[in-house]
């Protein structure tokens, strides 16, 4: 395979669990079985047997995509975004310093952004599924920070454990 560029993948997901904490009044992930194997033999031919899972929860639990439909009415769902802005892009990672509450225009400008998917660590992902996930204190990402990025030509915009503020 000389000459060829491989790609690497990193899992950023968190693992889902029944009845975990989400956000301030919001209902909890709920995971059953919808077909348990005893079920299906009794259902099915016999030598025939398989399990199927239920899972309700808020789209919006643990790691997700939000598509522009998410924030504006006339935004397109995730049918609507090309996957050549979601997938196989090149990445940048930028830490953010521990206690920072505001990530804006100012720590994002020494990047160089444009054509780059970039992912803001906060570190809040040590309070996932506890309730200090939402707490007031959370790492936000400024109203002048996202239009930064726009302008900046970000192609993606990730957010380790960051809550992103649309104040103007």
């Amino acid at each position: 395979m000389t000459g060829q560029r491989r790609t690497r993948f990193v899992e950023l997901s968190h693992v889902i669990t029944d009845g975990m904490v989400t956000l301030p009044d919001w209902q909890p992930p709920r995971i059953t079985d919808y077909l348990t194997r005893e079920d299906s033999r009794a259902r099915y031919a016999p030598g025939v047997e398989f399990h199927v899972g239920r899972i309700d929860m808020i789209a919006n639990t643990g790691t997700y995509l939000d598509a522009p439909s998410h924030r504006w009415a006339d935004g397109v769902d995730l049918t609507g975004v090309p996957l050549d802005r979601l997938a196989d892009l090149p990445g940048l990672l930028v830490r953010v310093p521990a206690g920072t509450r505001a990530v804006d225009r100012a720590m994002l400008e020494p990047y160089e952004v444009a054509g780059r998917a970039v992912l803001l660590h906060t570190g809040w992902d040590a309070h996932f599924g506890t309730a200090r996930y939402a707490a007031p204190d959370a790492p936000h990402l400024t109203g002048e920070g996202a239009d930064w990025l726009v302008a900046a030509g970000a192609t993606l915009v990730g957010a380790h454990e960051l809550l992103i503020n649309n104040a103007r």
